[in-house]
């Protein structure tokens, strides 16, 4: 996967001048994020981490990534839409994560009260890696599939453009023009517009964000379960947290339930919430289980397969303790996965043994999921931060590609693709994202 970066990366004069245009530019497109000495303050802000040049991506696998896309879509939408399925799925998880069991408990009382919501909307994103196979080739296999608070659509928007100025500074505008637009942020507006439509509000779409002890303390339901905020009716709710236990407190989780019970359109509704779940994720990996979910379409089946990675059930019994002895016995071939979001939570390696060892004889194990690693082939670049020196290193990256469904009651009313976001790290580093430090934004350079 060579791009013709080799020479570029070795002139360290060249690449810190390079580095000074490429963090002016990133400041005038505004790849901006708070700093960590200030989070919660919009007056103090930097450049966001990012690679001094675009990254190798195979264009097939590029390219695959987004045929699937609509299929993935389709197929969580189908899943938050199976009560049966969830609960036999979840129903070993829920003894042992409490985190998963509030949530579930959610979607229960919900499902008992009787689902408000007619129109449902989802923004998420499906993330792979590109694992290196012993011949040299790559192939596409995904890490998860995220359905709540999918980030860095807005950021992905605007990298484009510091690539492009940095390889054209370089004279090099044929490969500048390589450089993909990019443009998820208005994919995904156009989705929660949709939603508003069809919701029937008739005025201009206007936007508050609030936290969830202000939905608990302001927040209403009147006796159609239309949900009001401030005096306000809200048509859609679009959760950037509720993903993680430190995101709840008793009253949060008070106003979660509350939000569920609404009929304003929620994203994710608490059944979608649950149908990115890792234990999920493997479920649906085993034999015939994607055909129930898309019946009569094996074309579809093929194109989801095809990006699976092993995944193995760690609930007690003979297969989870097949796959224990397996992941202790190579544990550099596998990852712990637990039921979280947000990065920075997988075990690998002597860590993943030594939790394997506590967990095996525990049903606190059925919390977790085994997956096999991916390997992709290392790649040098240069990456960017602020307060840090301009280092080349050897690297790997993770594509994410954005989807956007919508649906009316059983109409599916929209199903696409929306861009895409790339991810690259240190090899050094096993686990986590932009938000967690370790990653830094990038773009594709289709090879």
């Amino acid at each position: 996967m060579a791009t013709g970066w080799g020479s570029l990366l070795q002139d360290e004069q060249q690449l810190e001048e390079l580095a000074r245009q490429a963090v002016d530019r990133a400041l005038a497109e505004g790849v901006l994020l708070r700093t960590s000495q200030a989070p919660s303050s919009s007056h103090v802000v930097s450049y966001a981490p990012f690679t001094l040049f675009p990254s190798p991506v195979p264009s097939a696998l590029l390219e695959q990534a987004y045929a699937v896309q609509a299929d993935f879509n389709l197929l969580v939408d189908a899943v938050s839409q199976n009560a049966v399925f969830l609960e036999q799925t979840l129903s070993s998880t829920i003894k042992r994560d409490s985190f998963t069991a509030r949530l579930f408990d959610i979607h229960k009382q919900v499902l008992k009260e009787g689902i408000a919501q007619t129109v449902f909307l989802g923004l998420n994103r499906s993330d792979y890696m590109f694992q290196c196979n012993p011949d040299g080739s790559a192939a596409l296999k995904q890490i998860e599939i995220n359905t709540v608070s999918a980030s860095f659509g807005g950021l992905a928007s605007r990298t484009p453009a510091v690539h492009r100025h940095v390889l054209s500074v370089l004279g090099k505008t044929k490969e500048a023009a390589k450089i993909l637009s990019n443009n998820p942020s208005k994919g995904l507006a156009m989705g929660i517009a949709k939603a508003w439509e069809l919701y029937g509000s008739a005025k201009n779409i206007h936007v508050i964000r609030r936290r969830f002890e202000d939905v608990s303390e302001k927040g209403s339901l009147d006796q159609d379960r239309r949900l009001f905020m401030d005096g306000q009716e809200i048509a859609v709710v679009y959760f950037r947290d509720g993903y993680m236990p430190g995101h709840y407190s008793l009253q949060n989780w008070e106003a979660r339930l509350l939000l569920e019970r609404s009929c304003a359109v929620k994203c994710p509704d608490i059944a979608t919430q649950l149908a990115g779940t890792k234990k999920v994720q493997q479920e649906l990996s085993r034999v015939g289980v994607l055909e129930s979910f898309l019946p009569g379409q094996p074309e579809a089946v093929a194109r989801l397969r095809a990006t699976f990675a092993g995944l193995y059930s760690l609930d007690l019994g003979e297969e989870g303790d097949q796959a224990i002895t397996k992941a202790i016995a190579a544990p550099s071939c596998f990852v712990l996965k637990p039921q979280r979001e947000g990065g920075g939570n997988n075990l690998y390696g002597e860590e993943m043994v030594q939790a394997l060892e506590r967990l095996k004889d525990s049903e606190e194990r059925a919390s977790y999921i085994l997956m096999e690693k991916i390997e992709p082939e290392p790649f040098r670049n240069c990456l960017l931060r602020p307060g840090s020196p301009a280092r080349v290193i050897q690297c790997i990256s993770e594509l994410g590609i954005f989807g956007v469904y919508v649906r009316e009651g059983k109409t599916l009313v929209m199903n696409k693709h929306v861009g895409h976001l790339l991810r690259t790290k240190a090899i050094e580093h096993a686990d986590g994202g932009v938000a967690a430090g370790v990653a830094v934004l990038d773009n594709p350079y289709p090879v």
